[in-house]
């Protein structure tokens, strides 16, 4: 993160699900991603950043990952209101992976109360909405410029002011041209945006109550989180299948003898199924515990707020 402004403070905050280990291919596991926050001074106020990089969404129809980005939407919005206490501005910005409407999205306002910038600029602005998979983006992929697809808006800059002052959206861009000057290719698969934001610290902000929408979002969480509990069962019952079978094949080989002159493929074949029963007893056992872990913690941190949420209902 770059600032004009001083940085008086910095915390990272890595999120306890991150994808899985064994999809290489996609690689978010290694990235480590959490939720990074910046406090800055700006003037006489002080302004939490909060940046992120929610779970890919490698395919829509099937979305494995769903219950992953779930977890890091609701740990990230938990964050934010834990850590925004007395400051004057909140601002969540980064690539979030998800598009409005999701349950992630959703999350990310509903929670701790963020507006986003693009629906209040939509307002009054018309302003293109693409943020990613744009056709006018070298990096987009001939198949979907094929299938004229209109991209998504999955990067985000969130915000919300504290209880004494007032934030007013005066700007929110596209800034970039859609290539580098005097290039064929563009500044990055994703488009930039920006916001530019007006503190008035001489108007209190109105309080509103979105108590409805946060009970909503946190039932359909918490249905999600739950059917990912079912599915980690049947993942540890595969994982045990697939681990025992090549490891009796690797006991009945302890029995076996083989003529020398195939003892080079007899061991390869022994170091492979090894590694075979390796993987998939680890994945039973260490993987599916780490994951479960993960996602109990998130809904019973769920279940309580929507249980604390119910009951204010209940007394209004």
């Amino acid at each position: 993160m770059l600032s004009k402004y001083p940085i008086v403070d910095v915390y990272f905050h890595q999120w306890a699900v991150n994808g899985y280990i064994h999809k290489i291919h996609h690689g978010d596991w290694f990235g480590g991603k959490g939720v990074g926050l910046c406090k800055l001074k700006v003037d006489n106020y002080y302004v939490n950043v909060y940046t992120a990089h929610l779970h890919a969404e490698y395919n829509r129809e099937c979305d494995e990952y769903m219950a992953h980005r779930v977890i890091q939407a609701f740990d990230t919005a938990q964050f934010i209101h834990f850590t925004s206490g007395g400051v004057d501005l909140v601002v969540l910005a980064g690539d979030l992976n998800t598009e409005p409407g999701d349950l992630a999205y959703r999350l990310l306002l509903t929670v701790p109360g963020l507006t986003d910038s693009f629906v209040k600029a939509q307002i009054s602005e018309g302003i293109k909405s693409t943020t990613n998979e744009s056709r006018n983006n070298s990096y987009t992929s001939s198949s979907l410029k094929k299938r004229d697809a209109c991209g998504k808006r999955i990067d985000h800059i969130m915000y919300h002011p504290g209880s004494n002052l007032q934030v007013f959206l005066k700007k929110y861009d596209l800034p970039l041209e859609d290539r580098v000057p005097n290039k064929r290719f563009s500044y990055s698969d994703h488009e930039a945006i920006s916001a530019i934001l007006h503190i008035n610290g001489d108007m209190a902000s109105p309080a509103a109550d979105n108590t409805t929408e946060r009970i909503l979002v946190l039932k359909e969480s918490i249905d999600v989180l739950e059917k990912e509990m079912n599915n980690l069962k049947s993942h540890k019952r595969f994982y045990w299948l697939c681990g025992i079978f090549p490891f009796c094949l690797l006991l009945i080989t302890i029995f076996v003898d083989v003529p020398s002159s195939f003892t080079i493929p007899y061991n390869i074949f022994r170091t492979i199924l090894t590694m075979l029963a390796l993987f998939f007893i680890s994945m039973a056992t260490i993987w599916n515990r780490i994951e479960r872990s993960g996602v109990i913690s998130s809904l019973l941190s769920m279940r309580i707020l929507l249980e604390r949420l119910s009951n204010e209902k209940s007394k209004i």
